[in-house]
C-alpha cells in the first residue's frame, strides 16, 4: 500500500483543527522540513498564520483564527482534541470574547497554565493558576475557562469592576451559569475588594449593582439560596 502524499496527510492533519496545523504536527507525521517550506511557498497549499502554524489553502477560515493559532502552539505536538487543560485553556478577556460577554478588548491571546512559562510572542499573555474541573469547557474544540472562572480571573487581574460585572449580567442573561456558580467563585476576591473573607454573594451582588439590571436582586436572591441550601 502507498503512503499518503503530504497533501493528504495535510488534510487528515487540519481536519478536526479549524484548517489549521504545527509545523511540529507536521514533522511528526513524516513531512519532511523541505516539503513544509515548499508547501508554504507563496504558490503552496499552507498559508503562514503565525510562527509554526499554518492554514491548509481553502479550509474555511474560522472565528479567531489567530487565538486558535496561538493556542496550538502551547502544545505543538499534540492534536487538539488531545489535549487537556494541563497544556493550557483560553482564558482573561480572551475567554469573555469568545462567548461574546462584556466588552472587554481582547487585544492580547490571553491563556492559563498550571505550571511557569514563558513566551516570546507579545501577543500572547500567560497566566500561572490551576484550572480545576468544573471550571473550564470545550468550545467548539477549543479549551477556554467557563463564564464564572472568567469573571473570579478578571477581578484577581484588577480589570475594571465596571466591566467585569457586564460578563457577570451577560452570563446570567442568557444562562450560561447559575448565580451560585459565580458566588462561590467570587468568593477568594472577597477580602481583596473590602468584603469579609469569602463572602461571594458580597461581591456578586456589588457587581450587580453596577449594572443596573432590573433582575440583580432575583440574582442575588437565587445565589443565597442556594448557598442556604447547601450549608
Amino acid at each position: 500500500m502507498s503512503r499518503p502524499s503530504p497533501v493528504q496527510r495535510l488534510g487528515e492533519l487540519t481536519q478536526d483543527q479549524w484548517g489549521l496545523v504545527t509545523r511540529r504536527q507536521l514533522e511528526d507525521a513524516g513531512v519532511a522540513s523541505t516539503t513544509i517550506e515548499r508547501l508554504a511557498a507563496p504558490e503552496g497549499v499552507l498559508e503562514r498564520v503565525s510562527w509554526g502554524v499554518y492554514q491548509l489553502a481553502g479550509a474555511p477560515i474560522s472565528d479567531h483564527r489567530d487565538l486558535r493559532g496561538a493556542w496550538l502552539q502551547l502544545a505543538p505536538q499534540l492534536r487538539a482534541w488531545e489535549r487537556t487543560p494541563d497544556q493550557g485553556v483560553v482564558s482573561h478577556r480572551s475567554a469573555a470574547a469568545l462567548y461574546a460577554l462584556g466588552h472587554l478588548p481582547a487585544d492580547q491571546h490571553e491563556f492559563t497554565v498550571p505550571a511557569r512559562r514563558q513566551t516570546r510572542r507579545p501577543d500572547v499573555r500567560i497566566h500561572v493558576h490551576p484550572v480545576h474541573d468544573g471550571e473550564w469547557a470545550s468550545l467548539d474544540g477549543l479549551l477556554l475557562t467557563r463564564p464564572p472562572r472568567i469573571a473570579a480571573d478578571l477581578m484577581r487581574s484588577r480589570e475594571d469592576p465596571g466591566a467585569v460585572a457586564q460578563v457577570v449580567a451577560d452570563t446570567l442573561r442568557r444562562g450560561y451559569a447559575p448565580p451560585s456558580e459565580f458566588a462561590v467563585a467570587l468568593a477568594p476576591t472577597a477580602v481583596a475588594h473590602g468584603f469579609r473573607r469569602d463572602d461571594g454573594i458580597a461581591v456578586l451582588g456589588w457587581l450587580l449593582d453596577l449594572t443596573g439590571d432590573p433582575d440583580s436582586s432575583r440574582w442575588v436572591s437565587q445565589a443565597r439560596a442556594q448557598e442556604q441550601a447547601v450549608s
